[in-house]
């Protein structure tokens, strides 16, 4: 039988890769619900061509010109409770989840409690809510499977060998940016921040990866993944992007996840696990490659792995202030209100002023967020001010 799936994110990046994934293998994927953000138009062509039952916008405003496009289609629905009922939704199989952003963790929690298996492609929801949502998947007795390169890598390589798993090595590109100078720093455009030299993602990621943010955040999504402690997840640049992560076992051994970089690896183990089937992926040619260099990340001119072990080690709410103060950076930054280096910086002012909950509910990881986004504009609206 085919495996019905859910795409949250579908007009993103990895949701797109998704449905290349399902294209090149139609007889065993069937498109159930689809949902999106504010690409309606993009969204409404792949409801043409899957056909899922089910669709939604996360926008409420954009429900009646999707309805209109769609005119005799899926059935349509909006906003977050839009987008939580396509991830419920009782047919099921698996559920990707590739929005982008803290909007992500109430569909992840709905998905989870109808008992779907979750591809779990939104870091923000375990950086946030983390001990909440690998609760949920326990508690339900259903997987979740990582899709960011990363931790797919660690997952296949642990396999049924956590319990003798020493360190976890999560490898970084380094970003766009790795030579340059403190002062070339200061001089960054989003245009050139958005040229990363190795993957091809969307504008959000490409943007933590060059601060190294999303090092950062894949460091406190191993931490809930892996149930690793902080002191045993390490992370190495390695510029060529073909080891994609390594396990060190207590033996002394180490395993590693090579391949091409090419997010469509990831996604489709995610959808086939626990088979492996034919990829529309290049194959990787090692000594085309020649030689896999490693160094250790600079945190003094990427201060955002540092905030982001920070956080982690912390603990309780104060990785989701983390997480919202840097996705509102990274929106100023992207509209030219913010430099690159101020980045970091007003992510630390921010952290810094919260009263951290610790074992938080929802409700209280909510409250944090929409907290750390209002101190965030309150900051920049100020810094603005003083730099005129």
């Amino acid at each position: 039988m085919k495996k019905k799936i859910v795409i949250l994110g579908s007009t993103g990046s990895i949701g797109e890769q998704a449905l290349q994934i399902i294209t090149f293998h139609p007889q065993r994927f069937q498109v159930v619900g689809l949902a999106a953000g504010r690409n309606i138009k993009r969204l409404a062509e792949q409801c043409c061509i899957f056909r899922p039952r089910m669709v939604a916008t996360g926008y409420e405003e954009l429900a009646p010109a999707l309805q209109e496009m769609l005119e005799e289609g899926p059935e349509v629905l909006a906003g977050e409770e839009g987008l939580c009922q396509v991830a419920a939704m009782e047919e099921a199989d698996v559920v990707l989840m590739a929005l982008s952003g803290a909007v992500g963790i109430m569909p992840t929690v709905e998905a989870l409690k109808a008992g779907h298996r979750v591809a779990l492609a939104n870091k923000e929801t375990l950086v946030a809510a983390g001990d909440l949502v690998m609760g949920l998947a326990r508690d339900h007795g259903v997987p979740v499977i990582p899709v960011d390169s990363e931790h797919s890598a660690i997952f296949q390589c642990i396999r049924d060998e956590a319990k003798y798993v020493k360190n976890l090595w999560l490898t970084a590109s380094g970003g766009p940016f790795h030579d340059y100078t403190p002062d070339a720093l200061q001089r960054v455009t989003p245009e050139m921040a958005l040229q990363h030299p190795n993957w091809s993602m969307g504008k959000k990621v490409t943007i933590d990866s060059a601060t190294l943010m999303n090092k950062g955040l894949e460091v406190i999504e191993a931490h809930h993944l892996f149930d690793v402690d902080y002191d045993h997840i390490k992370v190495l640049v390695h510029r060529q992007s073909i080891v994609h992560s390594m396990v060190e076992f207590v033996d002394g051994a180490f395993l590693g996840h090579l391949g091409v970089p090419d997010m469509r690896i990831p996604i489709q183990y995610a959808l086939s696990y626990p088979e492996r089937w034919n990829s529309p992926t290049s194959p990787l040619d090692l000594a085309e490659v020649g030689l896999l260099q490693f160094e250790k990340p600079d945190t003094v001119k990427f201060p955002a792995l540092e905030l982001a072990f920070q956080a982690g080690r912390r603990g309780g709410t104060l990785p989701a202030v983390m997480n919202a103060a840097n996705e509102e950076a990274v929106h100023s930054f992207l509209t030219g209100d913010l430099g690159f280096t101020e980045i970091p910086d007003i992510i630390a002012r921010v952290m810094s002023r919260h009263q951290v909950i610790m074992s938080p509910d929802l409700a209280q990881i909510q409250a944090a967020d929409t907290w750390a986004r209002d101190c965030f504009r309150s900051m920049n609206i100020n810094q603005t001010a003083d730099s005129r």
